[in-house]
């Protein structure tokens, strides 16, 4: 019985709105007092039914809510024979409730939204070499996977063949297509656009990074901060005082009416769900934006946060070297390119990486008595020649002359932050190579909103040479930067900002930073849903983006001051309910009832607007 009760609990409301329609207009036409008053008794049965057994089981459980005031006045109402109150104030909670249930489906539409985008069917290859559809449950790890265009990547996996642009936005926030090819990271729920690629399955079910992504907005949204748990407790004790108050007044006054009348305006209702509905539509807005909010007590401590300390390389800096400049102190620029380039192919050094990257397709050369020289580079013949490839200690080492001219040159690529790469033959200098980690784009810009947003202290901690540290700090502007500083040197200092009342927010890349991330008020990861990025810290921007961190700072902010709103809407709306109560006429238990279940409303529309939030 109580199953079906709750299950048409909005059939219910329909029907009680019917019948005091009903009652009403019978008694405004044909003057109908029989039915006017039969139809409001029926309507306040039916709708105090399942509001009583809600009321019935929380006071089971030893817990005094808002149904268990609303029965008690409903009940009070309907012996001294106030039909109309009691039919319109069931009739209002039980719509209020509906609208509450209707609105609050709006507000966790992020994870509507996600849960949308799971794949549901994979095509996978089976022994003869064909391709067969199956469910996306049964995937197993290793299977080979062909996803055509317009389909979504059922798993997380590698590209093993074929070439496509692929849709991230359920992933990074970010709707341009990325380019992918063989050996590239394909990530489940993501759309191949155009092309096709065969994929071999790394991670399956919830272990790919858009179940775990899914799980963590879920877990988020369902977690209480530190004000909904101070309402909770609030409710808790409040509740019952209305409950002893509103008898105290019935035995002071002898006045039934004003009693019930105190119980209806008591209801806490708004207070209770305010905070709540801001901080789901809040992480909402975080999660369509590639800001993963990992709990609603993140909102609360970000929105106060004052220093920053951030990694530099996969930070504020891209993280992939590049050569910034070349200088030539040859006529025979072609063949020295060649010999450098043939060189460098012999390495795994991410120097070399970045040179060869920047020479692409060129003549290459057999090399012989390939020696590498620990700290210094390599030295190899080619043709006949010697040909040194490495920093000035190699050049020294192979008595090469560095004039006036070069160690000039030579200064003011330090001075830049570059790292160098000098290139000799038969013991002459031929080329000078300045390679450095380039600044993320509009880093500059977003740091400068981070401090009128009210960040005071932005701050570098580096393992790179302190030179590189300072060019970069005067580049961004920053308060202060440090260089050559191990992981544990980055924790202390963060402990010493905290020792000195810091709130402390650390952005870094989630890997070598975690003891870091682990200890700072709020630990962000830059990164494209990396495990270690997204187990370790707080705020994962899955798109490593840094103007993200710009819009989840915003966005913490306005959650914060959305849930001062609706505790003030709330609180102030019982007062001037209780105020027009005790000086003024105007307030009944009905009204009490609209009032109340209208500022319900409000709560929950002020907080929907943090769907729609864009700094």
């Amino acid at each position: 019985m109580q199953s079906f009760i709750f299950k048409n609990k909005n059939l219910i409301t329909f029907l009680s709105a019917i019948l005091i329609t009903t009652a009403f207009i019978s008694k405004w036409t044909v003057d109908n007092l029989y039915l006017f008053t039969w139809s409001l008794v029926i309507a306040t049965v039916i709708g105090a039914l399942p509001i009583a057994l809600q009321a019935y089981q929380v006071i089971r459980i030893k817990v005094v809510s808002i149904d268990v005031l609303v029965t008690i006045a409903v009940i009070g109402a309907f012996l001294i024979q106030n039909y109309e109150e009691s039919a319109i104030v069931t009739f209002l909670f039980l719509f209020g409730a509906y609208l509450e249930q209707r609105t609050l489906k709006h507000t966790r539409s992020a994870i509507k939204e996600l849960t949308d985008m799971a794949p549901e069917s994979a095509l996978k290859m089976i022994e003869n070499g064909e391709f067969i559809e199956i469910d996306v449950d049964d995937v197993n790890e290793g299977d080979l996977l062909l996803v055509k265009t317009g389909a979504k990547v059922p798993v997380d996996g590698r590209v093993i063949s074929g070439e496509g642009y692929i849709n991230e936005a359920s992933i990074t926030g970010e709707s341009l297509p990325v380019d992918k090819e063989k050996d590239s990271m394909v990530y489940a729920g993501t759309i191949l656009e155009n092309g096709t690629l065969q994929i071999v399955a790394d991670r399956v079910g919830e272990d790919t990074t858009f179940g775990r992504i899914i799980d963590l907005v879920e877990e988020a949204q369902d977690s209480k901060s530190q004000v909904e748990k101070f309402i909770d407790r609030f409710s808790k004790y409040y509740t019952p005082v209305v409950l002893i108050l509103a008898f105290v007044v019935w035995i002071i006054t002898n006045n039934i009416e004003l009693a019930i009348t105190i119980l209806v305006l008591g209801c806490p209702g708004a207070l209770v769900i305010g905070v709540p509905v801001s901080n789901v539509a809040g992480i909402g807005n975080g999660a369509r934006h590639g800001v993963l909010l990992k709990g609603s007590e993140v909102i609360t401590e970000f929105s106060k946060v004052n220093s920053m300390v951030f990694d530099k390389t996969g930070t504020l800096t891209v993280g992939d070297p590049s050569v910034s400049e070349t200088i030539y102190y040859t006529e025979d620029s072609a063949m020295v390119l060649s010999y450098l380039a043939s060189i460098e192919r012999e390495s795994d050094h991410p120097l070399a990486k970045a040179i060869l990257n920047e020479l692409g397709e060129i003549e290459l050369h057999n090399v012989e008595n390939t020696e590498v020289v620990k700290g210094g580079g390599i030295v190899a013949n080619i043709n006949g020649q010697r040909i040194a490839v490495g920093n000035i200690s190699l050049m020294e080492k192979e008595d090469v002359t560095l004039s006036d001219n070069v160690m000039a040159d030579i200064d003011r690529l330090i001075k830049k932050g570059n790292s160098l790469v000098l290139t000799s033959v038969d013991g002459k200098l031929k080329l000078l190579i300045g390679i450095r980690d380039q600044i993320r784009s509009g880093v500059k810009k977003e740091l400068s909103r981070l401090k009128k947003m009210g960040v005071k202290n932005l701050i570098m901690l580096s393992g790179d040479n302190q030179g590189a540290v300072d060019v970069i700090s005067r580049e961004l502007g920053l308060s202060e930067a440090y260089g050559d500083m191990l992981p544990e040197d980055k924790s202390a200092y963060i402990n010493k900002l905290q020792s000195e009342g810091q709130i402390v927010a650390f952005i870094g890349d989630g890997v070598n930073d975690s003891p870091s991330l682990a200890l700072a008020n709020v630990g962000i990861a830059m990164g494209s849903g990396t495990d270690v990025a997204i187990e370790t810290s707080d705020l994962v921007l899955m798109n490593s983006d840094f103007s993200r961190l710009t819009h989840a700072l915003g966005l913490t902010k306005a959650t914060s001051r959305n849930m001062k709103q609706n505790i003030v809407i709330a609180l102030g709306v019982v007062l001037v309910l209780f105020t027009g109560l005790l000086f003024s006429g105007w307030v009944s238990m009905s009204v009490g009832m609209l009032v109340h279940e209208l500022s319900i409303l409000v709560v929950i529309l002020n907080g929907m607007r943090l769907l729609g939030y864009k700094l």
